[in-house]
């Protein structure tokens, strides 16, 4: 069965976070990664968030080396890699989820290495037919970005870039002109991971950010737990969670389900 969907690409992701604001909160998109803990599972947990009430997914390509992620992430991936995730198995899976009747937007996340021997226009062409919405390349600075931007603003897909507390005036300004759909926004200076405790001066970088563009503002890295979820989405127009649903997807697609769900009611209520 074939599933369509009215809207695409970065009109998707402007309705998801339209949506989310209108509720007052910010909108939740999980991290997870194809392959992990078996392919198979990877797409009962992504189906089994979809169902918790998820606001949009970033669909991890595992790559050799995730020079952006922490340990647990890194393990799973190498796992993945194991069970043999490709670029194109993931593409295969991303077609797989739609078919599901999954509609909420995804995003591919992957690597600029793997996704440039593949052929950067052929897989933005691939990942729009899979149903993809867009991608975060976490080492494709936008200097370097013509190989992806010009096929992803043909099709109408977001190229999503990161800034950090590190990131001067000037970078600030340069990923706003050359993002689309949001900003990914590192809340700390370090890897991916599960922290007890977001940043003090998290409040401060991003009105910093907010006084530079209004582009929609997703916060990732070290967000794991219900009151993190609650503090961020009365900050930010996204948030991601990883680390801390991709060790509950290693448990069992139960556990992923109830961690997020319980994500889900925390920023609703």
């Amino acid at each position: 069965m074939t599933y369509r969907r009215e809207i695409q690409g970065i009109a998707a992701l402007a309705a998801m976070f339209a949506r989310a604001r209108a509720q007052g909160r910010a909108a939740f998109m999980p991290y997870f990664p194809i392959g992990y803990p078996t392919h198979e599972e990877s797409l009962a947990v992504i189906q089994a968030l979809a169902t918790a009430g998820v606001d949009g997914f970033e669909i991890g390509i595992p790559f050799s080396d995730p020079i952006a992620d922490g340990p647990t992430i890194q393990a799973a991936t190498q796992i993945a890699l194991e069970n043999g995730a490709s670029v194109r198995r993931c593409l295969e899976a991303l077609r797989a989820l739609r078919r599901r009747g999954i509609q909420q937007p995804m995003l591919l996340m992957g690597y600029a290495n793997p996704l440039v021997a593949y052929g950067p226009e052929r897989f933005v062409l691939d990942a729009r037919a899979a149903g993809a919405d867009g991608l975060i390349v976490p080492d494709l600075p936008p200097e370097e970005a013509a190989m992806f931007s010009g096929s992803c603003a043909r099709e109408g897909m977001a190229l999503v870039f990161m800034l950090a507390p590190t990131s001067d005036d000037k970078r600030i300004a340069l990923a706003a002109e050359a993002a689309s759909g949001f900003i990914y926004v590192v809340s700390l200076t370090g890897i991916t991971g599960a922290r007890k405790d977001l940043p003090a001066n998290l409040t401060s970088f991003i009105a910093r950010l907010r006084q530079q563009t209004d582009m929609p503002l997703v916060l990732g890295f070290g967000i794991s737990t219900t009151a993190h979820a609650k503090q961020v989405s009365a900050l930010t127009d996204g948030f991601i969670v990883g680390s801390a649903l991709v060790r509950a997807g290693g448990e069992s697609v139960d556990a992923a389900r109830e961690l997020a769900s319980a994500m889900v009611k925390a920023i609703r209520n």
